[in-house]
């Protein structure tokens, strides 16, 4: 049986630690005994003893200082307790982090990777459940990543880390329960591209897929639900894509599996407007409009704060129900 995501994700961090002592990881309660809200950093501090630190409860502080470190010259990883709280380091992520690469006349190296747990689906209501993806798309020297159950967690922090600039890697905590690689067994895993892979599941033997779907994180597990639904029920094929890297996004690898298909769907938690999906969207648009055979269909989480009771929750968050209507209305032309 493999480990769950955070198991994964806590082993990746214990290598990154370990293969470099210029590595420092600062955040709330992220020290033994807590080992972090989710136990993400379970161990560190043991193991790595002065370079774990805890810090007070102040997310500016917490993204300046281990931007500071970086621009020191060291490295630093942050943890930020709930993503809805990043919005408070918005300033030192963008106005500080980000621009200090390359405002000083030359480019500065500044290795800086700030976790957030993101999403709902545990109950944790208005304030503790958003996705803030969209607010960080396009800005200059940083760059964003999204974790997965099919992403080799280890992998993923250093190539963030040798990015050289800040990145933000978020982290749907419904995953952090999840067992890696885990997945339909009607499905087959293969990947594209290799710098950034994304992980692509088709149907055995279905042929060319009626639709591609394009859901990062969290929302993986809901497009596959949405893909078997249709499948069985109206006798859609489609493909399902998983990203890494959310921005800025290389779209190449993709293109032959999204032009083969001519109908795309993108999934996001978020709520619509100016989100990555768009991005995404705009970026097909201009590079396959002879090959589409449909607008590019964006599937968001509705337009609320997102309720603590269950039933209340499933209303607003985006669900395989609300996938499976999209793929048919785009697949209907």
């Amino acid at each position: 049986m493999t480990a769950r995501v955070v198991a994964d994700l806590n082993a990746a961090l214990h290598s990154v630690m370990a293969a470099d002592e210029h590595l420092h990881l600062l955040g709330e309660d992220v020290a033994d005994p807590y080992g972090g809200a989710f136990k993400a950093t379970r161990g560190l501090s043991g193991a790595f003893p002065g370079r774990v630190r805890a810090t007070p409860i102040s997310e500016g502080a917490i993204v300046g200082a281990g931007a500071g470190l970086a621009l020191a010259g060291g490295k630093a990883i942050v943890e930020i307790m709930f993503g809805d709280f990043i919005a408070l380091a918005f300033d030192q992520i963008v106005s500080f982090a980000g621009r200090s690469v390359s405002m000083y006349g030359r480019r500065v190296p500044l290795h800086l990777v700030i976790r957030c747990p993101v999403g709902g689906g545990r109950g944790y209501g208005p304030t503790h459940s958003g996705s803030p993806q969209k607010h960080f798309v396009g800005v200059p020297g940083l760059s964003l990543f999204e974790t997965s159950a099919f992403h080799d967690h280890t992998t993923l922090l250093r190539r963030m880390l040798s990015l050289g600039h800040p990145a933000i890697l978020f982290e749907d905590k419904v995953l952090y329960g999840r067992r890696m690689h885990a997945h339909d067994t009607l499905f087959h895993r293969t990947g594209l591209g290799t710098l950034d892979p994304c992980a692509r599941f088709t149907v055995e033997g279905a042929g060319r897929a009626d639709c591609v779907l394009v859901a990062p994180g969290g929302v993986a597990e809901r497009a596959l639900a949405a893909t078997r639904s249709v499948l069985l029920t109206d006798e859609i094929t489609c493909e399902v894509l998983v990203p890494s890297r959310l921005y800025p996004f290389d779209l190449q690898p993709l293109l032959p599996v999204l032009a083969a298909a001519g109908r795309v769907c993108v999934v996001e938690e978020s709520t619509a407007g100016g989100t990555w999906g768009s991005e995404l969207a705009q970026q097909l648009h201009t590079a396959l409009w002879d090959d589409l055979r449909a607008p590019v269909r964006l599937v968001h989480s509705a337009d609320a704060v997102i309720a603590a009771a269950p039933h209340l929750e499933r209303e607003v968050l985006v669900q395989d129900t609300d996938i499976a209507r999209a793929v048919k209305e785009v697949t209907a032309g």
